[in-house]
């Protein structure tokens, strides 16, 4: 970020907050004190109610303050609303049933000691810096000691030994110079503690409603995920292996008719019927992709791969740069993304060389599979490759693919690993 840019946002923060805080804690402190002391009557409660819902506009407004001394927008927490069909009594206490709104009135009256330190501050320290640069100028119009039996500056002659005119200018703009040196990083430290305590009360709710919401999307991904796998196979299934068997079936029979009458024509039949066996063992060696195998149970994730690269019908060069087993989750989201690819590869992709690499940085596992096909993959929806980022969802993780026109292919599988 521009470093003027970041001075003025925390100084704008920091000097717009006080005025702020001010008028919100007379108004939050003024209506909630009136509602807790009118509980005993009736008027107490929707006085409380004013008093939450008045915290939440000052929130909301708080919330966008710190978008802006953050650089990026901050979430709003989900306040319940009163549904039609709820009593008008009900109706006025939604807002006292609402957590975050308590932490609105909270933040609004524990906001007002701190943005007062917070300000003060940072115009003490600026008005030292400007003072101190410009001591020069205005040194002039000051009263000073005519007679000379004054005691003088006592920290001036401390650093100087004497308490001229020219050494008080040179001693207080160079204090100047250091204010407007360590003023930006004071500035800082004061944004970010009262951003902090902002956050903390008036977006880590939002957080937590954001990161279950991510859950339930990543559960719903994966079941989605794996419904829509089932289906694929058992379309596959349908239209392949048992087709061929069915005709398998049939080929036999014949066999059989023409062995009584025909016995010459038997060897022709039963060489068609092996054919078929053939080609039903390569289309279930295939579809097998799809299914966990014994390997990726017994002995991992690496031994897997490498199982699946050997019989991958496009040559696959493998770099694999972890040893370690992983979470039964990461191992199947990860061999079944591997599987589904090197099946795109070899159908879609033309292609005649790629490479599975399987790789950890920091606290992510990257599978990366390249190929020099003609290109134009992508995950939009409706695409197979839609179904292995929903499956990666489901463990946090995420899907990139880089496919231009006339390629090459690389695509990306990231997942969590601690």
């Amino acid at each position: 970020m521009n470093i003027r840019r970041h001075i003025g946002r925390d100084a704008t923060y920091l000097l717009t907050g006080f005025p702020i805080a001010v008028f919100s804690f007379v108004v939050l402190l003024t209506l909630f004190v009136t509602g807790v002391s009118t509980l005993v009557a009736f008027i107490g409660i929707p006085m409380l109610a004013v008093a939450l819902l008045s915290a939440r506009t000052f929130a909301d407004l708080e919330r966008v303050r710190l978008g802006q001394v953050l650089g990026h927008p901050v979430p709003r927490p989900h306040y319940s609303r009163a549904q039609p069909e709820h009593g008008w009594f009900k109706r006025m206490t939604t807002p006292l049933r609402n957590g975050q709104s308590w932490l609105d009135l909270l933040h609004g009256i524990i906001n007002f000691p701190v943005a007062i330190t917070t300000f003060c501050v940072t115009v003490s320290f600026w008005a030292a810096a400007a003072g101190g640069v410009t001591y020069w100028f205005w040194e002039r119009f000051l009263p000073h000691d005519q007679d000379g039996d004054g005691d003088g500056d006592m920290a001036i002659i401390w650093l100087v030994g004497d308490d001229s005119r020219s050494s008080r200018i040179w001693v207080y703009s160079i204090a100047g110079v250091v204010f407007f040196l360590i003023t930006p990083f004071v500035q800082r430290g004061l944004a970010a503690f009262q951003a902090g305590m902002a956050q903390t009360l008036l977006t880590r709710l939002a957080g937590l409603q954001g990161r279950i919401s991510d859950l339930t999307e990543s559960r719903a991904a994966a079941v989605s995920a794996e419904a829509t796998a089932l289906r694929k196979l058992e379309r596959d299934i349908h239209d392949g292996p048992q087709q061929r068997l069915i005709r398998l079936a049939m080929e036999l029979s014949r066999a059989q008719r023409q062995l009584e009458k025909d016995p010459a024509a038997v060897s022709a039949t039963l060489s068609e019927a092996i054919g078929q066996t053939r080609e039903t063992l390569d289309e279930l060696r295939a579809l097998s992709r799809g299914i966990a195998p014994p390997v990726l149970a017994d002995r991992g994730l690496v031994a897997a791969l490498t199982a699946l690269a050997s019989r991958s019908m496009v040559p696959m060069e493998l770099d694999i740069k972890v040893a370690d087993r992983l979470p039964d989750a990461l191992e199947n989201a990860l061999y079944f993304t591997a599987a589904e690819s090197l099946t795109n590869v070899a159908k879609h992709s033309g292609a005649t060389l790629g490479t599975l690499e399987l790789t950890r940085k920091d606290d992510r596992l990257y599978l990366i599979i390249t190929d020099n096909g003609s290109g134009g993959a992508h995950v939009a929806k409706g695409h197979g490759l839609a179904g292995l980022a929903d499956r990666l969802r489901a463990v946090d993780g995420e899907l990139a693919v880089d496919s231009p026109p006339g390629g090459p292919t690389v695509l990306v599988a990231e997942v969590p690993f601690d």
